[in-house]
Order: structure tokens, then sequence, then C-alpha cells
């Protein structure tokens, strides 16, 4: 059960610690090196660097290099790409093991570099004899970054997407890379070459993969291509090879609105509270911003000062879709949502343009476009949306770019299911939106030696949380996922919707 010390926590402290989480993933300026001598991991020489975000409440010292590799390794003579690595020694590095973490970041485009900082707490117990390695994967952070700042507007985020103007976009984008990247050799195929080679200059004969989100296509694909290097994987928030990449956002969200739902009508003061749950509040409010969006003034979420702006259906179901990554700012939605409904939209446009203004700049969207155009969009069926909320319009603006963005190809045997005796740890949140728990139940199926672990009453992304540092210690010290004593998690619960912004009901 939930302390009353922290039912009584403010919705300020919820936003701020939501927002906190949400900028971790925000772009950050790739290490600069700091002053002192020069290491070798293997082959590379690293020099003392400091990873930092401005929303982190500490700064990581590591050792940071560039590596080179083809850009087309068909051509090995031809342009090379440097990638940007970083490296944290084992806090205990004279009885460090001789196989390294590598971490995989999401997106796809993340920089494993510059989410670190927020992760890092995590693994606090890995770290003490295990190196950590950081490659950001090839157009994402430092490794020759494919992104494009848009000239005005925004076609992505604009409160009316247009599948025209972000093909126009990602068509101007490839032009303005042309002179120092083909798109065309941004896959992840192409990414789990690189980090083989990133093992292989450092010495490495066996490593450990911890993939987060697209993360986890990047470990099944290496350890596919690459199993005699793998010692041990660790899976969170699981995407199946064979998943389209943004193709089932639709129903996948209303699914965990549903269970959001279904917690507020298990508690008696949200049920009285809010009679009409989240995804009746929504029908409700979509269907009349659709016939008529409002005109709002709402205070601006970084200034304070006083703003006018549009609230339209999208406008809800982005803010909706985006609250629901996190169960503290899912516990949100049902009092928004009333408050809009009742006419009152300034609280919704505040946190829309909190919520747009973290996750902004997270993905390097050029690398994105390069990985789902090869890898999902022509496996994309139009089609069975009808009726949910964010319909076929998700898909169709996520894949507008690969009409003309420059895109390769992938393997035949890409989308098949990992086969693999690998020790392997599946993570998921129970209300997660976009890799549910039944995507790790796929996977596992072909992966004797795995086993999966679902956290009560959360989201997306899970390494953090509860007990999960002490476990994913002792799963890498041990390879042995089975014998895991999970019952830690246990004790996770569930983080009660608002009923006033003075937080929960005591």
């Amino acid at each position: 059960m939930m302390s009353r010390k922290t039912r009584q926590l403010s919705a300020a402290t919820v936003l701020a610690a939501s927002a906190a989480l949400l900028a971790g993933c925000d772009s950050a300026p790739t290490p600069e090196p700091a002053a002192g001598s020069t290491r070798h991991y293997g082959s590379i020489a690293f020099e003392p660097c400091t990873l930092a975000s401005g929303f982190s409440t500490g700064n990581v010292q590591a050792q940071c290099a560039t590596f080179e590799v083809p850009e087309d390794r068909a051509h090995p003579g031809g342009r090379t790409i440097r990638l940007n690595l970083a490296w944290l020694p084992a806090t205990e590095e004279g009885s460090a093991t001789d196989d390294p973490v590598f971490f995989l970041a999401g997106g796809p485009g993340q920089s494993a570099v510059q989410v670190w900082p927020q992760l890092d707490p995590a693994f606090k117990e890995v770290r003490k004899q295990r190196h950590i390695v950081l490659v950001d994967q090839r157009g994402t952070g430092g490794s020759n970054l494919l992104d494009c700042p848009p000239e005005g507007d925004d076609p992505q985020t604009s409160a009316t997407p247009d599948a025209a103007a972000i093909a126009d976009f990602a068509r101007g984008c490839a032009g303005q890379v042309a002179d120092r990247a083909d798109p065309r050799f941004y896959t992840t195929t192409d990414a789990i070459a690189d980090l083989d080679a990133v093992r292989e200059a450092i010495g490495a004969q066996k490593i450990n993969l911890v993939g987060g989100s697209y993360g986890t296509r990047v470990a099944q694909q290496y350890a596919g291509r690459f199993p005699q290097h793998v010692r041990s994987i660790v899976l969170d928030g699981v995407a199946p090879n064979d998943l389209v990449v943004g193709g089932e956002f639709a129903h996948t969200f209303e699914d965990a609105l549903e269970l959001q739902s279904a917690q507020c009508r298990q508690l008696p003061a949200c049920a009285r509270r809010f009679p009409q749950d989240a995804r009746g509040q929504l029908d409700t409010l979509v269907a009349r911003l659709r016939q008529a969006p409002a005109e709002v003034e709402y205070r601006d979420p970084a200034s304070g000062e006083s703003r006018t702006g549009t609230v339209s259906a999208d406008t809800v179901t982005g803010l909706a879709f985006m609250f629901s990554y996190m169960p503290q700012t899912a516990s949100l939605l049902p009092l928004v949502l009333d408050e809009a409904n009742q006419g009152r939209y300034a609280p919704l446009m505040s946190l829309h343009e909190l919520m747009g203004r973290n996750m902004g700049g997270s993905m390097a969207r050029g690398m994105q476009w390069s990985v789902i155009c090869a890898e999902d969009a022509d496996r994309y069926e139009e089609g069975g949306a009808e009726g949910t909320l964010l319909g076929s319009d998700v898909a169709r603006m996520f894949f507008a770019a690969c009409a003309t963005w420059p895109h390769g190809g992938r393997p035949d045997d890409f989308t098949a299911p990992l086969k693999s005796d690998a020790p392997v740890l599946l993570l998921s949140g129970e209300f997660d939106p976009v890799t549910p728990p039944r995507y790790a139940e796929r996977v596992l199926q072909t992966l004797p030696n795995g086993r999966h672990l679902v956290l009560r009453g959360q989201a997306h992304g899970t390494l953090s949380l509860g007990c999960m540092p002490r476990l994913l210690g002792q799963f890498l010290e041990s390879t042995d996922a089975k014998a895991l004593d999970a019952g830690c998690l246990d004790s996770m619960t569930y983080v009660p919707p608002f009923t006033s912004f003075n937080g929960w009901e005591p």
C-alpha cells in the first residue's frame, strides 16, 4: 500500500518529477574531454570526460573516444563514420570481469551516451565489477547525427500534421545531409556490425547486452548474428523482431487506457470523482474538438507568461498518449480531461506544451526514418484501427517520410524470432502503451533460458524502478534468470489517479 505521506504529494511535485524523467531523453552536447591522461580499452584510446544532462541530479565521469567505421561495408575504402563512444570503468576496477555491458538505447533515434546520466543509478550494482560501453548508434548523438531543424513550424509536431508536409520536409532534410551521409546505411543491421567492431577493438570475447525499447530489437538482431559473442541479454520493453514499429500504437494505447480505467473503477474515491472513465472522457472531448477547436489562454510552463493557443483533437490525443508512458503522468489524465470537458482547457494546454518541449529533440528523426523505412514501413498494413482514438493517422504520419527519405533494406531473416540458449531477462511494465507484456511473452517462446518479469502498475521502461537495479546486478552476475528471487517486485503498486490538483485523496 502507498503511505499517507506519498499520497499527499502535490500535483506539482509529480509533474516536476515526470518532466525530469522525460527530459532525460533530450539531446545534450557530446561530452567534451577533460584534461587527463589517455587510457586504452583494447586498441581504442579514451580521454576523461563528463556525461551530463541539464535535468540530471549529478554528472557521470567517464572515458570518451571516437571509433571509425565504414559507412558502407560493401565499400570499405569509401566514406567513414566516427562513432561516439563512452566507457564507464567498473567502480571496483581491480576485480573487473572481461565481459562488459553494452547498453542499447531506444527510439529508434536516441543517443546512448546522452541518456546515460538518468540510467546510471540503475546500474550501480552492475558497475561494481563490469565495465559499461556506450555506443551512439550511427545517425544519433555524436555519431554523424541525422537530423534537420525545421524552418518554421515542425510538420511532425504541428496541431494538424500533414503527410505531404512531412514527406516534403524529409526530402529537404535528405538534401541537407547528402554531403556527409547516405541514409541507406543507417539501419539496425549496419548498427550491429558497428557494435561488433567495437567489441572486437576493445578485446572482449563476450559481452552482455542491455536494450531498452527499440534497443531490444538491436539486442535481438545482434544476438542472432553474433551468438558466439553474447554472454547474457536483458530486454526492457520488448519489441519482437516481426513487430512493425509504430504500426500497432493505436491498439496498444487502447489497451493501456482500459487497464488504467479499470484501476480507477476499483478505487472508490476515483470511481466517484470520475464516473466516466478516461476512454469515455477522451471520446467526448475529442468529438467536441473535432467539430470546433478551442482557443485558450494558458500559462507558459517554462516562463509562467500568459499565452494563447488552439486546443484541437490531436492536442488531446497526443497528450494522452505521452502521459501513458509513465504512471506518474497517467495518474493526472482523468483530472485534466475532466477539467477540459468542463471548458477549462488551460491545464491541458500547459501540460501539452511541457511534454512536447521535454520530448522535443530526444530522437534523431533522420536515423529513425532510415530504420523504420527500411525495416517496418513496407510491412505495415493500413486498416484495423477503426474505432480507436488514434485511428490510422498515427501510423500514416509515422511512415510519411518514407516516400522521400532514401532508405535501404533488411536481411531476409530479419523478422524471424530470436532462437537462443543465452540467458535472457525480459522486463515489461503492466501498463506499457507501446511494448505491452504480451510482446515479451512472444519473444520468450524461443528462449529456453529466458524469464519474463512484469512490473505491476508500471509502464514503459523499468530498469530503474523498485528493486530492479538489484535484480539486474544479480542476473548479470549469475546469468540465471530463472533462479532470481523477484519477490521484492511484489511491493510495486499502482499510482492512483489524482482526484484534484492537490493530489490523491488520503
